[in-house]
């Protein structure tokens, strides 16, 4: 069935056949993938692979020049782009308002009133670790903090499907491992469609059920690998990712990469 004859009931993300050019530079090119609604999928790859491109293009920000893509059976930039919710790697928090109304944006756009929209963002607050903070500004929160205000704020959007832009890229590993295990534990109880772009393979195992591996530009799936984490996922973070199962996907995937960043110096 093509995609755009699929049922709009349908949810998960689909690309098939997905190239894209940025003048003479070829991006991406081929790309089939598909996630599982409910699930998450990580993109690794190599530097200037096309990771973050084939994001903006899951979620309509660029326009599709060849090959489909379906969110929630939506094929159109406009309803992809009304079927996602995305997180950058810069928390944009807007420094005037405090953490609940930053969180609460999406809700305010639907109309929601100011009490009740501050009252769902603060119990978001609570959940990701944030109680007591609700009317802390941006600037009197640590980086890791303004990243949960932000992945509140993205949660709240209410979309079916997510988009996360490598949203730990800025923090210490410390902030990381304590987020990586805050956002896994959060997604696994939404049960949203996540698309996750990252460089770090322990946080894409970790966190993804499946991971795709992109070669060097123009981007192409060049292998997929199924988590080892996901039998894990009631573990602690740090037992999670010593399993032996975990450390031979972990370094079968820096083999692979290691591999595509060789192809590319030759």
């Amino acid at each position: 069935m093509n995609i755009a004859e699929r049922p709009k009931r349908d949810r998960g993300i689909e690309v098939s056949g997905l190239a894209h050019r940025f003048g003479d530079t070829e991006a991406l090119a081929g790309i089939d993938l598909t996630v599982e609604a409910g699930r998450t999928t990580a993109l690794v790859g190599p530097s200037g692979c096309g990771k973050s491109t084939l994001l903006k293009l899951v979620g309509g920000s660029i326009p599709v020049q060849a090959g489909a893509i379906a969110v929630s059976g939506e094929t159109s930039a406009e309803g992809r782009t009304r079927s996602c919710a995305w997180m950058p790697q810069s928390d944009m928090l807007l420094p005037w308002k405090d953490a609940a109304d930053n969180a609460a944006i999406a809700l305010r756009l639907a109309g929601t009133d100011r009490t009740a929209a501050r009252a769902q963002a603060t119990r978001e607050l609570d959940r990701l670790g944030l109680h007591g903070f609700a009317a802390s500004h941006p600037h009197e929160l640590s980086g890791g903090m303004r990243q949960r205000v932000a992945f509140a704020r993205t949660l709240l959007a209410g979309t079916a499907a997510l988009l996360l832009d490598e949203p730990f890229a800025a923090l210490d590993a410390i902030a990381r491992a304590e987020l990586q295990e805050t956002f896994s534990r959060v997604l696994r109880d939404e049960g949203r469609t996540t698309l996750l772009v990252t460089h770090d393979v322990e946080e894409a195992l970790y966190m993804a059920d499946r991971v795709a591996i992109l070669s060097r530009r123009p981007g192409r799936i060049a292998e997929t690998l199924d988590s080892p984490a996901i039998a894990d996922r009631d573990l602690p973070r740090a037992r999670a990712i010593s399993s032996p199962d975990f450390v031979a996907a972990r370094e079968h995937a820096l083999e692979a990469l290691g591999g595509l960043a060789g192809a590319e110096a030759a």
